[in-house]
């Protein structure tokens, strides 16, 4: 029978890790003690990268949020949009017709949509990263609770 190994992972910290784009640092979680921390992209930094990978069962790799998920996020809240001055502004912002800005910035103009987005891009990154969660068999103190519960 496998043993639960309860650890304290900041969810802040965790989510910070996710949601950065910084390309030239990856971010890895610590399973025995729960520290998330980076390691620079840099070529000096490929032992440690070695280490790291030769421990796999107790480091995780974090994944980066990248274009592609920002574009996901992007194009599903412009199908919801309503306004079709607005929907046209963001879709060309998308495509990088001209005149475009950033998604963001044009959204200041429109504070229903900016919260509304906000709150789409929160559900986002928390859903992939509860899944992300599962697929390497860490779980919440509320998952753990529950299956107490069922037991």
């Amino acid at each position: 029978m496998a043993s639960i190994h309860s650890v304290e992972i900041s969810w802040e910290d965790l989510l910070g890790a996710f949601t950065s784009g910084h390309l030239d640092k990856a971010y890895y979680l610590d399973r025995l003690t729960g520290e998330i921390f980076f390691v620079p992209s840099t070529s000096d930094s490929n032992e440690i990268r070695q280490q790291l990978q030769n421990n796999g069962e107790r480091f995780l790799e974090i994944p980066p949020f990248d274009y592609q998920s920002e574009r996901q996020i992007v194009s599903e809240f412009v199908a919801q949009i309503s306004d079709p001055e607005l929907r046209i502004l963001l879709n060309n912002s998308l495509a990088g017709r001209k005149p475009f800005g950033k998604i963001e910035d044009i959204l200041s103009f429109y504070p229903h949509e900016e919260d509304r987005f906000a709150l789409l891009k929160d559900r986002f990154l928390s859903n992939r990263l509860k899944s992300w969660m599962e697929e390497n068999n860490l779980f919440t103190a509320d998952a753990l609770l529950k299956v107490a519960k069922h037991l």
